[in-house]
């Protein structure tokens, strides 16, 4: 076999450094034609980045604001955008070169490679550093500026406490509802939610109606037009009503919307609200539900509230068998609270005897609660005997219909006595005053604003925290948070101060023993040798969430 040698490369020198190269049209060397030709000329080598410290976003060329993290590659995207001239060479490759957190620089290598001369490649790497400047976006200045909100959601009860907005602000936290809300100021009958979007103000009203049983209008303001571009700019504001029934109100439904109803006596007790009202017939366990259009087509009100129950003592109880779902139908006998007056005997045993209100009278009733209820048991209900409401339905029903005594919920006088610290608490929406968003200069949304009586405010916070321990359903509806401790001052055990924090409602025991305390004045001088209910209502310990926010604050 002959060898073929291969043929010879001619070699030239180079023209500037005399190396031998392989010739091309430029006769140079590479490390020469670097030098002679530099092709990252027309690409700036530092450049600039705007920052909102508020929102954590950049600017994104020309007016819009994105979320990156740090080193991701939509931040490399948006470094790379910032180039001018990157156009007229091929980019290769890019990556970030790590730099301090705090230094407000970003630094990005480039790779890029451009045709010199015929049939001549060069690549070169380099660097660009990006300055960090901080700054306001419109969103963050309008909300600094604090007049500058696009659209409001009004929402009203016309009822004499607040226990709905403070059932309604635990859902609203539950879901994350609150997350686009700029601010949230109380008004007389209920709050106002402040949005910068009109998008965001619409999610709003239709959460609301998910959850409880409203009506809403929706209103526009103009403030600007421009005939030119035939554009406008609008204020908007949603008024949303919430029905005036709550949970235990008495109400009697009208004749002819009871008859619809599959002929169910239009006496009831609202058992349940959601987004429809729940009624239930004590005295027959009929229940029935009426939603938020078939109610706002007729609207009615309650006759009694929460605020007029009484308190019965249970002589003596006999279910009847019939049940339907939690509730038992059972015939009782209670006399008013006190109406009985024990004291002791010869043999140191007590007796019972006549002495409140010329011998005590004892009323038989038909009630709903014959499945918790045992002889000697407190429990809250409504006095008929000698009520005067104002109502032309309730005028009307016939007069055995209606009974001396509407049993509604059980109740457990020693834990007004016990004054015993809860070992939970609740959240709030609230923010601090001087935060950016904060439309008042007091703290809280519910009651904690300025402008209404502190102790009435109070009460009703008590009463709804008492509402969340009787009722399992309702506290699956809301968040509930460990207590991290009970030391004195933590709100948790009789301490007057609460931690400041944007999400945080501590429960203030000593406020709201007080209060409860004003409210039953029989039960101010407490005894320890008083023995709790057996079945008294105990949150349960895996119902509790930790609250990360408080251990996080800890712990710095």
């Amino acid at each position: 076999m002959e060898f073929v040698p291969a043929p010879a490369v001619h070699r030239v020198l180079c023209a500037d450094c005399g190396t031998p190269i392989v010739p091309n049209s430029a006769n140079l060397c590479v490390a020469c034609l670097r030098n002679t030709v530099d092709i990252t000329e027309g690409i700036p080598k530092q450049a600039s980045i705007s920052f909102c410290r508020n929102c954590e976003r950049f600017l994104s060329p020309p007016s819009s604001w994105m979320i990156a993290q740090p080193e991701s590659q939509e931040l490399l995207a948006l470094c790379l955008k910032k180039l001018k001239g990157l156009n007229r060479v091929r980019l290769t490759e890019a990556h970030f070169i790590w730099t301090e957190p705090h230094s407000k620089r970003l630094r990005v290598s480039l790779t890029i490679q451009k045709e010199v001369l015929t049939s001549t490649i060069l690549e070169q790497v380099f660097e660009i550093e990006y300055l960090v400047q901080h700054g306001q976006c419109p969103d963050c200045a309008k909300l600094a500026a604090k007049n500058t909100w696009k659209a409001l959601v009004q929402v009203r009860q016309k009822v004499p406490h607040k226990r709905t907005f403070l059932f309604l602000e635990q859902l609203i936290l539950k879901h994350g509802a609150q997350k686009d809300t700029i601010s949230v100021k109380e008004v007389r009958d209920g709050l106002d939610f402040f949005y910068s979007s009109r998008s965001h103000a619409q999610k709003m009203v239709e959460f609301l109606a998910g959850v409880v049983p409203v009506r809403s209008k929706a209103s526009e303001q103009l403030l600007s037009s421009d005939t030119h571009t035939n554009t406008a700019n609008f204020k908007y504001t949603y008024s949303v009503e919430i029905t005036p029934i709550c949970k235990d109100d008495l109400v009697c439904i009208p004749p002819k919307l009871a008859r619809q109803l599959s002929g169910i006596s239009p006496l009831t007790i609202c058992v349940r609200v959601g987004n429809s009202l729940h009624f239930l017939d004590p005295a027959t366990l009929q229940s029935c539900e009426i939603t938020a259009p078939v109610y706002w087509r007729a609207p009615f009100e309650s006759l009694a509230s929460i605020t007029d129950l009484r308190e019965f003592t249970v002589l003596d109880v006999e279910p009847s068998g019939q049940t339907r779902g939690k509730w038992v139908l059972a015939d009782a006998q209670v006399a008013l609270s006190g109406a009985f007056r024990s004291h002791g005997a010869g043999g140191g045993e007590d007796e019972m005897d006549f002495e409140s209100m010329g011998g005590a009278q004892i009323f038989h009733t038909r009630t709903h609660l014959g499945g918790i209820l045992q002889p000697g048991d407190a429990v809250m209900g409504y006095f008929l005997t000698n009520a005067n409401f104002n109502s032309d339905d309730f005028a009307n029903l016939p007069s055995h219909r209606v009974p001396d005594i509407v049993l509604v919920r059980k109740a457990y006088p020693n834990r007004r006595k016990k004054n015993k610290p809860r070992a939970w608490k609740l959240r709030s929406i609230a923010k601090e005053a001087g935060e950016e968003g904060e439309t008042g200069a007091g703290r809280g949304v519910v009651g904690r604003m300025g402008g209404r009586d502190q102790k009435k405010v109070e009460e009703d916070y008590e009463l709804f925290l008492r509402e969340l321990e009787e009722d399992e359903e309702m506290r699956g509806a809301v968040n509930m948070y460990r207590a991290q401790d009970h030391k004195a001052g933590s709100g948790l055990a009789g301490g007057k101060t609460r931690r400041k924090g944007q999400y945080d409602m501590d429960v203030d025991e000593a406020g709201a023993a007080a209060t409860a305390a004003a409210a039953a004045p029989e039960a101010t001088e407490a005894t320890d040798d008083e023995e709790e209910e057996p079945d008294f209502p105990d949150v349960k310990l895996d119902e509790l969430l930790e609250d990360f926010d408080e251990m996080t604050l800890e712990e710095s």
